[in-house]
């Protein structure tokens, strides 16, 4: 603290030392002085002198009663009151509820229940009543995910797959393959990938190998397999064939999903998807296997319970690789999703990834169980 502070010095003499004293003396005085000195200082606690005889300890009592913080916010603050600890929770309770939380935080499960009604609603319309209204739903879903999976390649990794002989070829592909079988279908895909090849030759040769490798890759993953839809679509029982296929796989993802949240606890491939567990495997064969032996029962002409069984077994296994080959591809690309078209799903091809490589295994077993149609 400054000289200033320590008040005026007693009447006939001075603080501190002679020259001190002088400058003090020398001050002006007068009532304005004297109040701004006020304003500006604060006297310090005198202690008085120990008086002769006394005890320490009372000395000690009577400095601690004068002295003490000067300011007010130098005065100790008492602790505020704390609720008390909750009870601490068992340490495999804590884990699972902590799993849980981190589960149902992932998606809107509103939006995605209401999109998968309105889907569902329209797939089905579409499916029954007309058989070429089916047609254009799958080439709309072909396109937009066409367009979803090179959009992503473009933004992520610089990759310029040509577009627009994707979605033209793709939308030939599926048209080709219901009109024309698996014969038209082939010669649709090749002349698309022949497509890619003269289209991006209109650009800079510089990544152009690069470029029409992401194309063909394109070209098949995405309209190629959903031919195989337009395959089961154009035999005689085709609506029932169709139905048989997105129901199984449907059932697989929901059987994994509920048992995997609910008792998964071994991961199945945590490199590529965190999410999946063995026991979620293991619900989506015993959902698929079930709904798999009631829809060969009941929709399928001259299908049988057991070759229902092999159905969603084998529906469950080229799901979950569908779904775990996708999700390589959005590590690869650094994204979650694929789009934002679908709330609560993600984008198209969120939606396609297990449906698309499950096609041609549905197809290929109902031609081997009840024949082509």
């Amino acid at each position: 603290m400054n000289d200033a502070s320590r008040g005026a010095p007693p009447r006939g003499g001075h603080w501190g030392p002679p020259d001190q004293g002088h400058a003090l003396a020398a001050a002006p005085a007068g009532p304005a002085h004297d109040e701004h000195a006020a304003q500006q200082t604060r006297p310090m606690p005198i202690v008085p002198d120990l008086p002769a005889g006394g005890d320490q300890d009372d000395h000690d009592r009577g400095a601690a009663r004068l002295s003490g913080p000067l300011f007010r916010d130098e005065m100790p603050q008492e602790p505020m009151p704390s609720e008390p600890p909750e009870p601490a929770e068992p340490q495999g309770r804590s884990q699972q509820r902590q799993q849980r939380q981190k589960k149902q935080a992932g998606r809107d499960l509103r939006a995605a229940i209401g999109v998968g009604v309105g889907l569902g609603a329209v797939i089905i319309a579409s499916l029954f009543v007309q058989k070429a209204v089916f047609v254009g739903v799958v080439v709309i879903a072909v396109v937009v995910g066409l367009w979803e999976l090179t959009s992503r390649l473009q933004e992520r990794k610089g990759i310029r797959a040509p577009l627009v002989p994707l979605a033209v070829g793709g939308a030939a592909m599926v048209v080709a393959g219901y009109v024309r079988g698996a014969e038209g279908a082939w010669v649709a895909m090749a002349l698309t990938a022949l497509a890619v090849l003269v289209w991006r030759m209109t650009e800079p040769p510089q990544d152009y190998l690069k470029d029409v490798t992401a194309g063909v890759f394109a070209a098949f993953y995405v309209p190629f397999l959903a031919t195989f839809v337009a395959l089961m679509l154009a035999a005689d029982d085709g609506p029932q064939r169709v139905l048989t296929f997105l129901l199984l796989t449907i059932v697989s993802d929901t059987g994994a999903y509920a048992v995997g949240w609910r008792f998964g606890r071994h991961k199945l491939a945590p490199r590529i998807s965190p999410g999946k567990t063995r026991e979620g495997l293991f619900g989506a064969v015993a959902f698929a296997m079930a709904a798999g032996a009631l829809c060969m029962g009941f929709l399928i002409d001259g299908g049988t319970w057991w070759q229902g069984l092999l159905l969603g077994l084998a529906v469950a296994v080229s799901a979950t690789l569908g779904d775990l080959g996708e999700s390589m591809i959005k590590r690869d690309l650094g994204i979650k999703d694929m789009g934002t078209l679908l709330p609560g799903h993600g984008g198209i091809m969120d939606r396609l990834d297990s449906l698309l490589p499950t096609a041609p295994v549905v197809w290929l077993l109902l031609v081997i169980f009840v024949g082509a149609g």
